[in-house]
């Protein structure tokens, strides 16, 4: 194609409030809060972003990360985005994150590899699923998404084989139909985590990995690794795509599908086939449970918002931690962060998706979630994340304990259903309702949570009194959900009713 649309120049990075931006604007411009786009989207392009980062401005520690700032490395990545101009277009002899040499795959419409789109005899609920056109910056941002959340299934074409003898693209001797989910996805939708600024400069720079870091962690082998505009691959399994497979530029930047843009939709094949955290690599941003004897991720949940998985992600933060999941993210940058800025937030997303005999796309309650909590640096610590942890934990009783009185008065209500089915269907809802009431007021107590010396008693008063407010949400979900109109219901909703008062109890 004699076109030219470059990254660097073009305006295409969705950002949330705003009209979208090109690479030179993100680290310019301190005027652009967060990115925009859905969950996935922010994710992969964050990824970018810090690929970029890590490519350009890679402190040697934390105190060159200090010392650099987030402006420093605005200016080095303005620099590296000039040193390599040409690698940002999405068209021409070297396209963006792109294979020339896998023109000969299928043309896929752009429809067929957009999990919110419904194509083939996929039935159309609303018209956000009928496939459309895109435009060049709405491609470039598919692109970005496909290089680690590309879905398994029959998308790709893997009649196309770049490496000589290369056999990762066929069962049987013959070529696979079905591709692997992306790195970034794996089987169910592993839910990601990274720190967010004041802008996104800033959040590119609280996440930014230093050299030590990564030489310490021993799961990434070969070290930061080459950014792929710089080297591309010649195949899905040569020396450049091994590295890529042992770095963590392959995990910002994964290169699981090699894809080449084309008017009618794109030429689309699998690429460099990552190990997963079953094998003991994952993304920086994903959280794994390594003591057991399986690893175990943090996967999305659209039933479990991301913000009730804090205390899973900060566990590191409890003076006797013994296992748990470890995001190296978090875990990595969390106390320079506490040092050098007075505020910052957790942010988390990801995507459920179902696998039907290989075969990956979002149905049922499949959907995108994310939740972002802020949190003072001065109020972080052992004590804060201790009185968390039992607020939550309270929080879980009185979820249990709701669950059992819906349970119990259907029981009562309706003798006949031997299964209980009525009961654990309605029990399911009421809790789901619980958990959103409270969800309005989770970063109130995130903050009642800290203690800066004669604050103490105050913010336990303001724990007591968010008690009841959630004690009280317990009973709107239970009266929502288990009528009094008659006075067999009446009856039943009397002896059913959730019991608070051990809740409720002032703190010694």
């Amino acid at each position: 194609m004699d076109k030219h649309f470059n990254l660097i120049d073009e305006p295409w990075l969705p950002v949330a409030g705003k009209d979208r931006v090109s690479l030179r604007q993100v680290f310019s411009d301190p005027e652009l809060p967060a990115l925009g786009g859905n969950p996935v989207e922010k994710i992969a392009l964050m990824k970018l972003l810090l690929a970029i980062a890590q490519a350009a401005a890679t402190p040697e520690d934390d105190a060159a990360w200090r010392a650099m700032g987030a402006d420093g490395m605005a200016r080095k990545c303005l620099a590296y985005l000039d040193q390599w101009h040409d690698r940002f277009d999405l068209y021409g002899e070297r396209p963006f994150l792109q294979m020339p040499a896998i023109a000969k795959a299928k043309i896929k419409s752009y429809g067929t590899v957009l999990p919110e789109i419904a194509t083939g005899n996929t039935t159309i609920l609303t018209h956000g699923q009928v496939e459309r056109s895109l435009s060049d910056a709405e491609k470039a941002v598919l692109l970005v998404c496909l290089m680690g959340f590309a879905l398994g299934g029959k998308q790709a074409d893997n009649t196309i084989v770049l490496s000589r003898g290369y056999v990762g693209k066929c069962k049987n001797g013959k070529p696979a139909k079905n591709s692997q989910p992306g790195p970034s996805v794996a089987s169910r939708g592993l839910l990601h985590t990274c720190f967010q600024g004041e802008n996104v400069c800033q959040t590119v720079w609280l996440n930014l990995l230093t050299e030590e870091r990564i030489t310490q962690n021993a799961r990434f082998p070969a070290g930061l690794g080459t950014a792929p505009w710089e080297q591309m691959p010649v195949g899905e399994d040569d020396e450049v795509a091994r590295k890529l497979k042992s770095s963590v530029m392959g995990r910002l930047v994964p290169l699981c599908r090699f894809s080449l843009l084309a008017e009618a939709g794109l030429h689309y094949s699998d690429g460099v086939a990552h190990t997963n955290y079953k094998d003991g690599m994952c993304d920086p941003t994903v959280a794994v449970n390594w003591s057991g004897k399986e690893p175990k991720a943090l996967w999305t949940d659209p039933e479990k918002r991301p913000w009730r998985e804090l205390t899973a992600l900060l566990g590191f933060l409890a003076q006797q931690q013994i296992g748990g999941f470890e995001c190296w993210q978090l875990t990595a940058c969390l106390s320079r962060a506490c040092e050098s800025v007075d505020a910052f937030a957790i942010w988390s997303a990801g995507l459920r998706v179902s696998n039907d005999m290989g075969e990956q796309r979002t149905k049922g309650n499949d959907d995108f979630v994310e939740s972002c909590v802020a949190l003072q640096s001065s109020a972080l610590g052992s004590f804060w994340f201790s009185n968390l942890q039992t607020e939550m934990d309270a929080l879980g009783d009185l979820h249990d304990g709701l669950s059992r009185s819906v349970k119990k008065f259907f029981r009562r209500e309706t003798p006949g259903d031997k299964d209980d089915r009525l009961g654990e269907a309605t029990s399911k809802v009421a809790t789901q309702l619980f958990w959103q009431l409270c969800e309005r007021d989770f970063q109130t107590l995130i903050y009642a949570c800290g203690s800066d010396g004669d604050s103490a008693t105050i913010n336990s008063d303001a724990r007591h009194r968010l008690r009841r407010r959630f004690a009280d949400y317990a009973q709107q979900a239970y009266d929502r959900y288990c009528p009094k109109d008659t006075a067999r219901q009446l009856d039943a909703w009397a002896r059913c009713r959730p019991n608070h008062s051990k809740y409720l109890q002032p703190e010694a």
